[in-house]
Protein backbone atom coordinates (compact mmCIF):
# COMPACT_ATOMS: atom_id res chain seq x y z
CA UNK A 1 0.00 0.00 0.00
CA UNK A 2 2.87 2.37 0.80
CA UNK A 3 4.44 1.64 -2.58
CA UNK A 4 1.14 2.22 -4.37
CA UNK A 5 0.55 5.46 -2.47
CA UNK A 6 4.00 6.71 -3.37
CA UNK A 7 3.40 5.74 -7.00
CA UNK A 8 0.09 7.65 -7.05
CA UNK A 9 1.68 10.68 -5.38
CA UNK A 10 4.42 10.70 -7.99
CA UNK A 11 1.83 10.30 -10.76
CA UNK A 12 -0.21 13.20 -9.39
CA UNK A 13 2.61 15.55 -8.42
CA UNK A 14 5.59 14.40 -10.52
CA UNK A 15 9.14 13.56 -9.56
CA UNK A 16 10.26 15.61 -6.60
CA UNK A 17 6.60 16.60 -6.12
CA UNK A 18 7.16 19.37 -8.65
CA UNK A 19 3.42 19.61 -9.28
CA UNK A 20 2.78 20.34 -5.63
CA UNK A 21 5.51 22.96 -5.74
CA UNK A 22 3.87 24.50 -8.81
CA UNK A 23 0.55 24.56 -6.94
CA UNK A 24 2.21 26.24 -3.97
CA UNK A 25 4.14 28.86 -5.94
CA UNK A 26 1.65 29.51 -8.73
CA UNK A 27 4.48 29.16 -11.26
CA UNK A 28 4.60 26.92 -14.34
CA UNK A 29 6.66 23.79 -13.92
CA UNK A 30 9.05 24.82 -16.71
CA UNK A 31 9.83 28.11 -14.95
CA UNK A 32 10.01 26.45 -11.57
CA UNK A 33 12.57 23.89 -12.75
CA UNK A 34 14.73 26.26 -14.77
CA UNK A 35 13.85 29.93 -14.31
CA UNK A 36 16.77 31.26 -16.37
CA UNK A 37 16.01 29.10 -19.43
CA UNK A 38 12.20 29.31 -19.40
CA UNK A 39 10.70 31.60 -22.02
CA UNK A 40 9.25 33.93 -19.42
CA UNK A 41 9.31 36.85 -21.85
CA UNK A 42 6.79 35.14 -24.13
CA UNK A 43 3.13 35.02 -23.04
CA UNK A 44 1.77 31.47 -22.98
CA UNK A 45 -0.52 30.65 -25.92
CA UNK A 46 -4.23 30.52 -25.19
CA UNK A 47 -5.09 27.00 -24.12
CA UNK A 48 -7.83 25.20 -22.24
CA UNK A 49 -8.05 22.15 -20.02
CA UNK A 50 -10.74 19.67 -21.07
CA UNK A 51 -13.21 17.70 -18.98
CA UNK A 52 -14.90 15.22 -21.33
CA UNK A 53 -17.97 13.17 -20.46
CA UNK A 54 -18.17 9.97 -22.49
CA UNK A 55 -20.04 6.67 -22.40
CA UNK A 56 -20.58 3.52 -24.42
CA UNK A 57 -24.22 3.33 -23.30
CA UNK A 58 -25.30 5.84 -25.93
CA UNK A 59 -27.22 8.28 -23.74
CA UNK A 60 -30.12 10.15 -25.40
CA UNK A 61 -28.55 13.56 -24.77
CA UNK A 62 -29.29 14.27 -28.45
CA UNK A 63 -33.03 13.74 -28.12
CA UNK A 64 -34.09 16.89 -26.26
CA UNK A 65 -31.40 19.44 -27.12
CA UNK A 66 -31.93 22.74 -28.92
CA UNK A 67 -32.32 22.04 -32.62
CA UNK A 68 -34.65 19.03 -32.12
CA UNK A 69 -37.79 21.16 -31.63
CA UNK A 70 -39.81 23.34 -34.02
CA UNK A 71 -38.96 21.20 -37.05
CA UNK A 72 -40.66 21.84 -40.37
CA UNK A 73 -40.45 18.21 -41.55
CA UNK A 74 -43.15 15.57 -41.35
CA UNK A 75 -40.89 13.71 -38.96
CA UNK A 76 -40.97 15.21 -35.48
CA UNK A 77 -38.66 14.37 -32.62
CA UNK A 78 -40.39 12.67 -29.71
CA UNK A 79 -39.80 14.13 -26.26
CA UNK A 80 -40.75 12.91 -22.76
CA UNK A 81 -44.21 13.97 -21.65
CA UNK A 82 -42.98 14.84 -18.15
CA UNK A 83 -43.57 18.44 -17.07
CA UNK A 84 -39.91 18.50 -16.04
CA UNK A 85 -38.99 18.11 -19.73
CA UNK A 86 -41.48 20.58 -21.20
CA UNK A 87 -40.28 22.57 -24.21
CA UNK A 88 -38.77 25.78 -22.87
CA UNK A 89 -37.22 28.70 -24.78
CA UNK A 90 -33.57 29.39 -24.03
CA UNK A 91 -31.34 32.13 -25.40
CA UNK A 92 -28.03 31.11 -26.96
CA UNK A 93 -25.94 33.82 -28.55
CA UNK A 94 -28.91 36.16 -28.85
CA UNK A 95 -31.11 33.57 -30.59
CA UNK A 96 -34.04 31.78 -28.97
CA UNK A 97 -34.28 27.98 -29.18
CA UNK A 98 -36.73 25.54 -27.67
CA UNK A 99 -35.20 22.77 -25.56
CA UNK A 100 -36.13 20.48 -22.70
CA UNK A 101 -36.64 22.53 -19.55
CA UNK A 102 -33.49 21.33 -17.72
CA UNK A 103 -31.28 23.00 -20.34
CA UNK A 104 -32.81 26.36 -19.41
CA UNK A 105 -31.33 25.95 -15.91
CA UNK A 106 -27.73 25.78 -17.12
CA UNK A 107 -25.76 28.54 -15.40
CA UNK A 108 -23.37 28.88 -18.34
CA UNK A 109 -25.68 29.53 -21.30
CA UNK A 110 -23.47 32.45 -22.35
CA UNK A 111 -20.75 29.93 -23.31
CA UNK A 112 -22.82 26.83 -24.12
CA UNK A 113 -22.95 25.19 -27.54
CA UNK A 114 -24.83 22.19 -28.93
CA UNK A 115 -23.03 20.53 -31.86
CA UNK A 116 -25.21 18.22 -34.00
CA UNK A 117 -23.27 15.53 -35.84
CA UNK A 118 -23.16 11.76 -36.47
CA UNK A 119 -20.91 9.07 -34.97
CA UNK A 120 -21.60 6.54 -37.77
CA UNK A 121 -22.05 3.50 -35.52
CA UNK A 122 -24.87 1.67 -33.71
CA UNK A 123 -22.64 -0.61 -31.61
CA UNK A 124 -21.88 -0.11 -27.93
CA UNK A 125 -18.53 -1.81 -28.41
CA UNK A 126 -17.43 0.93 -30.81
CA UNK A 127 -16.94 3.49 -28.05
CA UNK A 128 -13.15 3.38 -28.43
CA UNK A 129 -13.53 3.69 -32.20
CA UNK A 130 -15.69 6.80 -31.79
CA UNK A 131 -13.07 8.29 -29.49
CA UNK A 132 -10.61 7.62 -32.34
CA UNK A 133 -13.09 9.23 -34.76
CA UNK A 134 -14.01 5.98 -36.51
CA UNK A 135 -10.60 5.56 -38.13
CA UNK A 136 -10.00 9.22 -39.00
CA UNK A 137 -7.05 9.69 -36.63
CA UNK A 138 -3.40 8.95 -37.25
CA UNK A 139 -2.42 5.61 -35.67
CA UNK A 140 -5.98 5.37 -34.28
CA UNK A 141 -5.04 7.74 -31.48
CA UNK A 142 -8.01 8.96 -29.44
CA UNK A 143 -8.94 12.59 -30.00
CA UNK A 144 -8.58 13.33 -26.28
CA UNK A 145 -5.03 11.97 -26.41
CA UNK A 146 -4.16 14.10 -29.43
CA UNK A 147 -5.28 17.14 -27.46
CA UNK A 148 -3.58 16.05 -24.27
CA UNK A 149 -0.22 15.28 -25.88
CA UNK A 150 -0.02 18.79 -27.35
CA UNK A 151 -1.46 20.69 -24.38
CA UNK A 152 0.80 19.11 -21.75
CA UNK A 153 3.71 21.44 -22.53
CA UNK A 154 1.52 24.49 -23.12
CA UNK A 155 -0.43 24.09 -19.87
CA UNK A 156 2.55 22.82 -17.89
CA UNK A 157 0.85 19.72 -16.50
CA UNK A 158 2.54 16.83 -14.73
CA UNK A 159 1.62 14.25 -17.34
CA UNK A 160 0.64 14.18 -20.99
CA UNK A 161 -1.82 11.29 -20.88
CA UNK A 162 -5.48 11.92 -19.97
CA UNK A 163 -6.92 10.80 -16.63
CA UNK A 164 -9.87 8.39 -16.67
CA UNK A 165 -12.28 8.66 -13.73
CA UNK A 166 -14.96 6.33 -15.08
CA UNK A 167 -14.87 2.79 -16.49
CA UNK A 168 -14.66 3.65 -20.18
CA UNK A 169 -11.36 2.56 -21.72
CA UNK A 170 -9.13 5.49 -22.66
CA UNK A 171 -5.88 4.91 -24.53
CA UNK A 172 -2.80 7.07 -25.02
CA UNK A 173 -0.13 6.16 -27.56
CA UNK A 174 -1.65 2.68 -27.83
CA UNK A 175 -1.65 1.93 -24.09
CA UNK A 176 -4.67 1.87 -21.80
CA UNK A 177 -4.77 4.67 -19.26
CA UNK A 178 -5.30 3.28 -15.71
CA UNK A 179 -8.54 4.30 -14.08
CA UNK A 180 -8.30 6.64 -11.09
CA UNK A 181 -11.54 6.33 -9.13
CA UNK A 182 -12.61 9.49 -7.26
CA UNK A 183 -12.83 7.51 -4.01
CA UNK A 184 -9.20 6.41 -4.42
CA UNK A 185 -8.14 9.99 -5.12
CA UNK A 186 -9.86 11.34 -2.04
CA UNK A 187 -8.38 8.61 0.19
CA UNK A 188 -4.92 9.46 -1.08
CA UNK A 189 -5.20 13.23 -0.82
CA UNK A 190 -7.09 13.16 2.47
CA UNK A 191 -4.28 11.08 3.95
CA UNK A 192 -1.72 13.60 2.73
CA UNK A 193 -3.67 16.73 3.63
CA UNK A 194 -2.43 16.69 7.21
CA UNK A 195 1.15 16.61 5.96
CA UNK A 196 2.04 17.81 2.49
CA UNK A 197 -0.79 20.27 2.01
CA UNK A 198 -0.32 21.94 5.36
CA UNK A 199 3.33 22.54 4.41
CA UNK A 200 2.46 24.38 1.20
CA UNK A 201 3.54 27.74 2.60
CA UNK A 202 6.94 26.34 3.55
CA UNK A 203 7.24 24.75 0.11
CA UNK A 204 6.31 28.06 -1.51
CA UNK A 205 8.76 30.11 0.52
CA UNK A 206 11.65 27.70 -0.07
CA UNK A 207 11.12 27.66 -3.84
CA UNK A 208 10.63 31.40 -4.16
CA UNK A 209 13.75 32.10 -2.11
CA UNK A 210 15.73 29.72 -4.32
CA UNK A 211 14.42 31.24 -7.56
CA UNK A 212 15.01 34.79 -6.32
CA UNK A 213 18.63 33.92 -5.61
CA UNK A 214 19.04 32.38 -9.07
CA UNK A 215 17.45 35.33 -10.86
CA UNK A 216 19.40 37.84 -8.81
CA UNK A 217 22.60 36.25 -10.05
CA UNK A 218 21.68 35.24 -13.63
CA UNK A 219 18.17 36.34 -14.50
CA UNK A 220 16.77 39.10 -16.69
CA UNK A 221 14.45 41.90 -15.69
CA UNK A 222 11.66 40.20 -17.67
CA UNK A 223 12.13 36.97 -15.71
CA UNK A 224 12.15 38.83 -12.39
CA UNK A 225 8.96 40.64 -13.34
CA UNK A 226 7.37 37.34 -14.38
CA UNK A 227 8.13 35.96 -10.92
CA UNK A 228 6.65 39.03 -9.23
CA UNK A 229 3.51 38.92 -11.38
CA UNK A 230 2.70 35.21 -11.11
CA UNK A 231 4.02 34.01 -7.77
CA UNK A 232 1.33 32.95 -5.31
CA UNK A 233 0.98 35.19 -2.26
CA UNK A 234 1.11 33.82 1.27
CA UNK A 235 -2.58 34.62 1.68
CA UNK A 236 -3.45 32.66 -1.46
CA UNK A 237 -1.37 29.64 -0.56
CA UNK A 238 -2.91 29.44 2.92
CA UNK A 239 -6.33 29.07 1.25
CA UNK A 240 -5.34 26.11 -0.94
CA UNK A 241 -5.43 23.36 1.75
CA UNK A 242 -8.82 24.56 3.00
CA UNK A 243 -10.27 24.64 -0.54
CA UNK A 244 -8.97 21.16 -1.34
CA UNK A 245 -10.13 19.66 1.96
CA UNK A 246 -13.62 21.10 1.48
CA UNK A 247 -13.81 19.60 -2.01
CA UNK A 248 -12.39 16.24 -0.95
CA UNK A 249 -15.06 16.03 1.76
CA UNK A 250 -17.72 16.20 -0.96
CA UNK A 251 -16.48 13.02 -2.64
CA UNK A 252 -18.43 10.10 -1.13
CA UNK A 253 -18.10 7.52 -3.92
CA UNK A 254 -17.58 7.28 -7.67
CA UNK A 255 -20.81 8.69 -9.09
CA UNK A 256 -21.10 11.59 -11.54
CA UNK A 257 -21.01 14.33 -8.89
CA UNK A 258 -17.95 12.70 -7.31
CA UNK A 259 -16.24 12.50 -10.70
CA UNK A 260 -17.01 16.16 -11.38
CA UNK A 261 -15.43 17.22 -8.09
CA UNK A 262 -12.40 15.00 -8.66
CA UNK A 263 -11.96 16.42 -12.18
CA UNK A 264 -11.92 19.98 -10.84
CA UNK A 265 -9.33 19.07 -8.19
CA UNK A 266 -7.06 17.33 -10.71
CA UNK A 267 -7.16 20.29 -13.07
CA UNK A 268 -6.53 22.77 -10.27
CA UNK A 269 -3.43 20.72 -9.43
CA UNK A 270 -2.45 20.68 -13.15
CA UNK A 271 -2.06 16.91 -13.21
CA UNK A 272 -3.25 16.43 -16.83
CA UNK A 273 -4.72 18.58 -19.62
CA UNK A 274 -7.68 16.17 -20.05
CA UNK A 275 -9.90 14.42 -17.51
CA UNK A 276 -12.50 11.91 -18.72
CA UNK A 277 -15.69 11.17 -16.76
CA UNK A 278 -19.33 10.20 -17.36
CA UNK A 279 -22.46 12.21 -16.71
CA UNK A 280 -25.53 9.94 -17.32
CA UNK A 281 -28.33 11.28 -19.53
CA UNK A 282 -30.68 8.30 -19.81
CA UNK A 283 -28.36 5.42 -20.66
CA UNK A 284 -29.27 2.54 -22.95
CA UNK A 285 -33.01 3.24 -22.81
CA UNK A 286 -34.59 0.70 -25.19
CA UNK A 287 -37.36 -0.05 -22.65
CA UNK A 288 -37.70 3.27 -20.90
CA UNK A 289 -41.46 3.49 -20.31
CA UNK A 290 -42.69 7.04 -20.91
CA UNK A 291 -38.98 7.95 -21.16
CA UNK A 292 -38.96 8.43 -17.40
CA UNK A 293 -35.29 7.53 -16.97
CA UNK A 294 -34.36 9.88 -19.79
CA UNK A 295 -36.33 12.64 -18.09
CA UNK A 296 -34.92 12.02 -14.63
CA UNK A 297 -31.32 11.73 -15.79
CA UNK A 298 -31.53 14.82 -17.96
CA UNK A 299 -32.54 16.74 -14.83
CA UNK A 300 -29.75 15.23 -12.73
CA UNK A 301 -27.22 15.43 -15.57
CA UNK A 302 -27.69 19.16 -16.00
CA UNK A 303 -27.52 19.56 -12.22
CA UNK A 304 -24.16 17.74 -12.17
CA UNK A 305 -22.82 20.04 -14.87
CA UNK A 306 -23.96 23.08 -12.89
CA UNK A 307 -22.18 21.73 -9.81
CA UNK A 308 -19.02 21.23 -11.85
CA UNK A 309 -19.19 24.78 -13.17
CA UNK A 310 -19.70 26.15 -9.66
CA UNK A 311 -16.68 24.20 -8.41
CA UNK A 312 -14.48 25.46 -11.25
CA UNK A 313 -15.59 29.01 -10.45
CA UNK A 314 -14.83 28.56 -6.76
CA UNK A 315 -11.29 27.52 -7.73
CA UNK A 316 -10.90 30.48 -10.08
CA UNK A 317 -10.38 28.32 -13.17
CA UNK A 318 -13.75 28.58 -14.93
CA UNK A 319 -12.19 30.47 -17.85
CA UNK A 320 -9.41 27.90 -18.32
CA UNK A 321 -11.59 24.77 -18.56
CA UNK A 322 -13.89 23.49 -21.30
CA UNK A 323 -16.48 20.78 -20.64
CA UNK A 324 -17.70 18.61 -23.52
CA UNK A 325 -19.58 15.37 -24.18
CA UNK A 326 -18.99 12.64 -26.77
CA UNK A 327 -20.78 9.29 -26.46
CA UNK A 328 -20.74 6.27 -28.75
CA UNK A 329 -23.97 7.24 -30.53
CA UNK A 330 -27.23 9.10 -30.07
CA UNK A 331 -30.73 7.63 -29.88
CA UNK A 332 -33.60 7.46 -32.35
CA UNK A 333 -35.62 10.65 -32.45
CA UNK A 334 -38.88 10.17 -34.34
CA UNK A 335 -39.45 6.41 -34.28
CA UNK A 336 -42.13 4.64 -32.23
CA UNK A 337 -44.02 5.63 -29.13
CA UNK A 338 -42.67 7.01 -25.85
CA UNK A 339 -41.53 3.61 -24.65
CA UNK A 340 -37.80 3.76 -25.30
CA UNK A 341 -35.29 4.67 -27.98
CA UNK A 342 -33.07 2.67 -30.34
CA UNK A 343 -29.38 3.10 -31.14
CA UNK A 344 -28.93 5.71 -33.86
CA UNK A 345 -25.73 6.18 -35.86
CA UNK A 346 -27.01 9.17 -37.82
CA UNK A 347 -27.34 11.71 -35.02
CA UNK A 348 -25.52 12.65 -31.85
CA UNK A 349 -25.39 15.97 -30.03
CA UNK A 350 -22.21 17.05 -28.29
CA UNK A 351 -22.53 19.62 -25.53
CA UNK A 352 -19.63 22.08 -25.28
CA UNK A 353 -19.24 24.66 -22.51
CA UNK A 354 -16.21 26.91 -22.59
CA UNK A 355 -15.03 30.48 -22.99
CA UNK A 356 -13.62 29.97 -26.55
CA UNK A 357 -16.93 28.66 -27.93
CA UNK A 358 -19.79 30.74 -29.29
CA UNK A 359 -23.09 30.03 -27.56
CA UNK A 360 -25.56 28.51 -29.98
CA UNK A 361 -26.42 25.51 -32.09
CA UNK A 362 -24.06 24.07 -34.69
CA UNK A 363 -25.63 21.97 -37.45
CA UNK A 364 -29.10 20.54 -37.20
CA UNK A 365 -31.41 17.79 -38.45
CA UNK A 366 -32.70 16.45 -41.78
CA UNK A 367 -35.12 13.59 -42.51
CA UNK A 368 -33.51 10.17 -42.91
CA UNK A 369 -36.12 7.51 -43.70
CA UNK A 370 -38.74 7.67 -40.96
CA UNK A 371 -36.37 9.36 -38.55
CA UNK A 372 -34.05 12.37 -38.37
CA UNK A 373 -30.28 12.59 -38.81
CA UNK A 374 -27.46 15.10 -38.75
CA UNK A 375 -27.63 17.76 -41.47
CA UNK A 376 -24.67 18.98 -43.53
CA UNK A 377 -22.91 21.93 -41.90
CA UNK A 378 -21.58 25.16 -43.38
CA UNK A 379 -18.08 25.43 -41.90
CA UNK A 380 -18.11 29.23 -42.02
CA UNK A 381 -21.33 29.91 -40.13
CA UNK A 382 -21.88 26.60 -38.37
CA UNK A 383 -25.46 26.51 -39.67
CA UNK A 384 -27.18 23.43 -41.03
CA UNK A 385 -27.22 23.88 -44.80
CA UNK A 386 -28.21 21.91 -47.89
CA UNK A 387 -24.94 21.37 -49.73
CA UNK A 388 -22.91 22.47 -46.70
CA UNK A 389 -19.18 21.77 -47.08
CA UNK A 390 -19.23 19.38 -44.10
CA UNK A 391 -21.39 16.33 -44.95
CA UNK A 392 -22.64 14.15 -42.10
CA UNK A 393 -19.92 11.56 -42.79
CA UNK A 394 -17.30 14.21 -41.95
CA UNK A 395 -19.14 15.77 -39.01
CA UNK A 396 -17.48 13.70 -36.26
CA UNK A 397 -14.05 14.75 -37.46
CA UNK A 398 -15.26 18.35 -37.76
CA UNK A 399 -16.52 18.30 -34.19
CA UNK A 400 -13.16 16.96 -32.99
CA UNK A 401 -11.19 19.57 -34.91
CA UNK A 402 -13.44 22.39 -33.73
CA UNK A 403 -13.15 21.25 -30.12
CA UNK A 404 -9.38 20.96 -30.51
CA UNK A 405 -9.05 24.47 -31.94
CA UNK A 406 -11.08 25.90 -29.09
CA UNK A 407 -8.74 24.14 -26.65
CA UNK A 408 -5.78 25.79 -28.33
CA UNK A 409 -4.40 22.93 -30.44
CA UNK A 410 -2.92 24.39 -33.68
CA UNK A 411 -4.78 23.71 -36.91
CA UNK A 412 -1.68 22.10 -38.41
CA UNK A 413 -1.51 19.59 -35.56
CA UNK A 414 -5.19 18.73 -35.97
CA UNK A 415 -4.97 18.38 -39.74
CA UNK A 416 -1.96 16.11 -39.42
CA UNK A 417 -3.58 13.97 -36.72
CA UNK A 418 -7.16 13.84 -38.07
CA UNK A 419 -7.06 13.01 -41.77
CA UNK A 420 -9.93 10.65 -42.51
CA UNK A 421 -10.13 6.93 -43.06
CA UNK A 422 -12.22 4.30 -44.80
CA UNK A 423 -15.69 5.76 -45.25
CA UNK A 424 -15.13 8.76 -42.97
CA UNK A 425 -13.58 12.16 -43.44
CA UNK A 426 -11.31 14.21 -41.26
CA UNK A 427 -13.70 17.12 -41.57
CA UNK A 428 -13.10 20.85 -41.25
CA UNK A 429 -12.90 23.16 -38.28
CA UNK A 430 -16.17 25.09 -37.93
CA UNK A 431 -15.05 28.71 -37.70
CA UNK A 432 -18.57 29.81 -36.80
CA UNK A 433 -18.41 27.75 -33.60
CA UNK A 434 -15.45 29.66 -32.15
CA UNK A 435 -15.38 33.04 -30.46
CA UNK A 436 -12.22 33.96 -32.36
CA UNK A 437 -9.52 32.34 -34.46
CA UNK A 438 -7.19 30.75 -31.93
Amino acid sequence: MTTRRNFLLTSLFGAGLVGLRSLATGLPISFLLNPTRAMADEPPPAAQFLILSTSGTGDPINANAPGTYDLTFAQKALHPASDAMAATPISLGGKSWNAARPWSTLTTLDRTQFFHHATLTNNHSDQQKVMSLMGATKNNEMAVSIYSAYLQTVLGTIQAQPIALDREVITFAGATVPRLAPSALTRLLAAESAGLFTDLQKIRDADLNRINDVLKAKGTNVQRKYLDDYATTQTQVRQIPQDLQELLAKIRGNEADDQATAAAILIKMKVSPVVVMHVPFGGDNHSDDKLDDESDQTVTGVATINKLMATLKSLGIQDQVTFATLNVFGRSLAQGALAGRSHWSNHHTALVIGKPFKPGVIGGLVPIGDDLGAAPIDSGSGNAADGGDIPAVDSLGSFAKTLGRGLGVPQAVLDESIRGGAGVGGGKTVAGALVATV
